[in-house]
């Protein structure tokens, strides 16, 4: 099979996501899949999207066109989504691979589509210690590529795409499509006269912000008034909040934990600078969106996406370590012209990355099946 087949009716689109947006740890990969799905339903594709249960968000839902249904948790979310393909014999799948994928492959009588968001080489350990680490690396490196073999896959970033080609997946089968941005909202906010930092995304370990705090606490004395601002939550908040109270900067590290959307526009347009610190992004949506508002992002070179989002001594830095990540910061902070300069460059070119280039780009790919059979 080459091509969706349906029969002249609608073609039904499954997309299996362990999280939707609504969940409370949902982030940008969540949002990317779900525009995605809305554009798609937009277009005529019959979309489903199955995802873990949760107690912010009902079981079944409509959303701009796509039905949700969320089952099981964490773990039997991957169950449930093997039941969904039998029970709903969609004519094409897009299995989302956090990590772990649902291995629909093995069940599946349509095309299936793999979209990695980024490699998670560097996670497995520090979330679920050594051995467990080990098992979910193998099964993420080895195991998958091999079920996968002949499916086509998707990303977000050349960088995982390199990262794929080298755990086997040939470059041919692989497809980038970028994630858009939406134009920045209008916003009362005007950079601050004190300086500010600004972090958005999900609290976890992986995402890192004790760096964001360090580096506070590190230029604290060149920059009394500067201040952290952290807008996202997550099950790592008290530790954030104890790693300032231990570095001395609690009075000025603000955790707004989840806002608003256009609250966290409001933060990020009075900010000076937008930190990523997070070992690995697939992309880095933040960081368009603070591009949308002439806010540069720094982030660390090794993080993999973040080198496709952040056009380095462009529209930001791409920092070697830690301590080229206060460096970075600090230069920034004390020439407020190049940050300047930095801005309306990621200003110009967020305004270029909308999301009707992606979707379209998303339903060329899905409607190609197996590259073998």
């Amino acid at each position: 099979m080459t091509d969706i087949e349906c029969n002249g009716a609608r073609p039904h689109l499954l997309l299996l996501n362990w999280r939707d947006t609504s969940h409370p740890e949902g982030g940008g990969s969540e949002r990317y899949l779900e525009r995605m799905a809305e554009g798609l339903a937009s277009r005529g594709y019959r979309v489903t999207m199955h995802c873990a249960a949760h107690d912010q968000a009902p079981a079944d839902e409509w959303r701009r066109g796509v039905r949700i249904r969320r089952r099981g948790n964490r773990l039997t979310v991957y169950l449930r989504g093997l039941q969904a393909v039998l029970r709903t014999r969609p004519d094409v799948i897009v299995d989302v691979q956090n990590g772990i994928p649902f291995f629909s492959r093995l069940v599946a009588r349509c095309p299936v589509h793999v979209l990695v968001h980024h490699v998670h080489r560097e996670q497995w350990q520090p979330v679920l210690g050594e051995r467990l680490g080990r098992i979910g690396w193998w099964i993420e490196s080895r195991l998958a590529p091999r079920i996968y073999r002949g499916c086509r896959y998707l990303t977000v970033s050349l960088s995982t795409r390199d990262e794929l080609v080298r755990l086997g997946v040939a470059p041919e089968r692989i497809t980038v499509i970028e994630p858009g941005v939406d134009p920045a909202p209008a916003t009362h906010a005007e950079p601050d006269e004190d300086p500010v930092l600004a972090v958005v995304g999900r609290l976890v370990p992986h995402k890192r912000v004790e760096h964001a705090i360090d580096v506070l606490a590190r230029l604290a004395e060149q920059w009394p008034k500067l201040r952290l601002e952290v807008v996202g939550q997550g099950w790592w908040a008290e530790n954030l909040r104890r790693h300032a109270q231990l570095r001395g900067v609690e009075d000025r590290v603000t955790l707004h934990g989840w806002v608003e959307e256009q609250d966290k526009h409001e933060i990020l347009a009075r900010s000076a600078l937008h930190l990523c610190p997070s070992v690995k992004e697939g992309w880095g949506i933040s960081i368009m969106e603070a591009a949308g508002h002439g806010v540069p992002s720094i982030a660390y070179r090794a993080a993999g996406g973040v080198t496709d989002s952040i056009v380095h001594d462009e529209t930001g830095l791409l920092a070697e370590d830690f301590e080229d990540l206060v460096e970075c910061v600090a230069t920034l902070l004390r020439d407020g012209e190049l940050r300047a300069t930095m801005g309306a460059a990621g200003r110009a070119r967020a305004r270029k990355l909308g999301w009707e280039r992606g979707i379209a780009a998303f339903e060329r790919a899905i409607s190609r099946g197996y590259l073998v059979p």
